[in-house]
């Protein structure tokens, strides 16, 4: 077997040095090459993080028994011996730098798994990381370089749930900066000063968000495979918007990072929201800062009270699930219904006409509507199931307006109706009742009256209160900081600060907790929340559309206008690939629906795993709750390199 030399650059031995040359056979394998090496370099340390880069092709050689002629690896390779764990900043979304090891060779996903470890935030299938948005530099602003956390000393845990100390992981409470750190991660951040919000990059249009939207990462290749360099900065953030088994006790890291997203994504009007949900917002910002300014331990509650809690919630969950066959004859005999004047619009293009009134019907998990009252016992004008339909609140309490937007699934994609109730009474049960139906159940569940009193509390909450006295012009109050710039260029602070300290007095006496989930709550209901936008062309269309990736549903928009053209649902999806050679998804819907399309602004890797990830956070279930299907994950996300 003849014998040839193999170049390899070794990091340890400095930038200058040159690279070492290895006698070697092509049947010798990686690990006796690695052998060899560090051997050669003289040098005494742990190696064992370290591995094999191919630069010319772009990969890492981490299999030790694979013989070089099995890696086709030739005289004319450039390797390099390096560690796989490497420094590198971490944007997260509170707006904090970190500077930690992270891993360089294994697939994103695995990277994102160990950074979330680290930070102690559970469910990391739901991030992601991607590259920030490049922002203009002034001249002004290179003296003011940002301030960078370092945890690069911190050991990278093995264990899947790291042990607590003093509330905080262990990794965290072995110094003072570290602990310091850990309270920053955790607890919310003061209001950003207006000039700050001001100057934040804001997406004008939908095609910016498409920018955005391109950037993310490929979660089934390694950082160096993608470009990114030992200290380069790549941001953390929630990708996929279905927040799995959120538990205040054991997710405070995720939480606060979870409620700094949405509120960001508020103040730079990533996602819009009427006037009044913007004060509501406003106040549930300050009543925050207030809070965990005042109580730093908010989070801490009784560990039995605890226990007891998530006890009654399995205990709710398996009760749902287990209906005996007894309890569904009694709920068959005697199912509730509702009946009601309502007004109904159907919006269609071009049209102005208005609402009209009809008597309505609510039984089981569809609405029928008449004429009138008495002519409910013949044949309706129109039946509407609204299983699997989308269900958006459009409500203005002060104005009186209380909507209910309903997409109402057909085969050619989404009918969008308007309902109209009369008051809050009315419309607190006909949205129950549509919300209900949209997930299958019917008005016998016992869910129906906590979802009714759910609704009534929220209405209330943006209900004003003139009478209190307690509203006074609070000095400490920087209400330019709570409102996006909007709203700051239409109101003075003093217009402002009555309106949000109005909307302040019905959430006053919240928790901490309880005022973070109301937040992400109402963030949640927005008629906007998760979606992830992508220019594309449709096979067939000779213009730019834009499509919206939601958690259930695909949405195809017209750029030009901005109205939405057709849904499509993934529970009625059959199967979709992508012909990588020409960059096309292709999806097969039920009724021989078929669309296809290619991408415009992004890779469409990222919206195959966008789809792909959709589908997988749809399978996790309580049983393999605290076991992640890593292999599943790549199967649906990772294309033709995961296969």
């Amino acid at each position: 077997m003849a014998v040839w030399d193999l170049s390899v650059t070794v990091e340890e031995l400095g930038p200058e040095a040159p690279p070492l040359t290895v006698s070697v056979t092509s049947d010798l394998h990686i690990g006796g090459v690695i052998l060899k090496i560090v051997e050669k370099t003289q040098i005494k340390k742990d190696w064992s993080d370290h591995a094999l880069w191919w630069e010319q092709k772009q990969q890492w050689l981490l299999r030790p028994a694979w013989s070089l002629d099995k890696c086709g690896i030739h005289a004319d390779a450039r390797l390099a011996f390096t560690p796989q764990h490497k420094p590198m900043l971490l944007g997260l979304p509170n707006g904090v730098t970190l500077r930690l090891r992270a891993r360089f060779s294994g697939p994103a996903f695995q990277t994102v798994m160990g950074i979330c470890k680290v930070l102690n935030i559970r469910r990391p299938e739901e991030l992601s990381l991607l590259r920030p948005v490049e922002e203009k530099k002034k001249k002004k602003d290179k003296e003011m370089t940002e301030e960078v956390y370092d945890l690069t000393g911190v050991p990278l845990t093995s264990a899947s749930v790291p042990g607590l100390y003093n509330g905080m992981p262990a990794h965290f409470a072995d110094s003072p900066q570290t602990e310091a750190v850990y309270k920053m991660l955790s607890t919310t951040q003061p209001a950003p000063a207006p000039e700050i919000i001001a100057k934040m990059y804001r997406p004008a249009s939908v095609v910016d968000k498409a920018h955005i939207h391109s950037r993310w990462l490929d979660s089934s290749r390694s950082l160096l495979q993608q470009g990114v360099q030992e200290n380069d900065k790549l941001w953390l953030r929630f990708k996929y918007y279905t927040f799995y088994d959120l538990e205040p006790k054991y997710d405070v890291v995720r939480l606060t990072q979870l409620y700094e997203q949405a509120r960001w994504a508020v103040l730079l009007e990533d996602i819009d929201c009427t006037e009044e949900e913007m004060m509501l917002f406003g106040a549930l910002q300050y009543h925050i800062i207030k809070v965990s300014q005042s109580e730093p331990q908010g989070m801490k509650s009784c560990p039995a009270m605890d226990d007891l809690d998530s006890a009654l919630q399995c205990l709710e969950v398996k009760m749902e699930g287990e209906t005996s066959s007894m309890d569904m004859l009694e709920t068959m005999a005697t199912v509730p219904e509702l009946h009601d004047y309502l007004k109904i619009f159907r919006p269609k293009r071009l049209t102005l006409k208005g609402y009209k009134q009809y008597w309505f019907t609510f039984k089981d998990t569809s609405i029928s509507y008449y004429k009138s009252k008495e002519e409910s016992f013949g044949e309706p004008i129109q039946q509407m199931n609204l299983k699997g339909c989308e269900v958006a609140p459009d409500v203005n309490v002060a104005g009186q307006k209380f909507c209910i937007k309903l997409l109402i699934p057909a085969p050619e994609g989404m009918n969008e109706v308007y309902l109209r109730c009369e008051n809050e009474n009315q419309y607190s049960q006909w949205m129950a009742a549509c919300r209900l139906a949209s997930k299958g159940k019917n008005l016998a569940d016992s869910s129906f009256s906590s979802e009714v009193a759910n609704i009534q509390a929220f209405l209330s909450m943006q209900r004003s209160n003139p009478g209190s006295q307690s509203a006074q012009a609070d000095e400490s109050i920087n209400t330019q900081s709570l409102v996006s710039p909007r709203y700051q260029k239409k109101y003075k602070a003093k217009q402002l600060t009555p309106r949000i300290l109005e909307a302040y007095q019905n959430i006053a006496q919240l928790s901490l907790t309880d005022a973070l989930l109301k937040f992400l709550q109402i963030w949640q209901a927005l008629p906007d929340f998760g979606l992830s936008y992508f220019v594309v062309r449709f096979k067939g269309s000779r213009k730019d559309e834009v499509l919206g990736i939601a958690n259930n549903r695909l949405i195809r928009i017209d750029l030009g206008v901005g109205d939405v053209v057709k849904t499509w649902r993934y529970n009625n999806m059959r199967q979709w690939n992508v012909n990588w050679d020409i960059k096309q998804v292709a999806i097969e819907f039920d009724g021989n629906v078929n669309i296809a399309f290619s991408c415009v602004t992004a890779n469409c890797k990222i919206v195959h795993e966008y789809i792909g990830g959709y589908i997988f956070m749809s399978t996790r279930s309580r049983e393999q709750s605290e076991t992640l299907n890593e292999e599943l994950f790549h199967k649906l996300t990772g294309g033709h390199e995961a296969l």
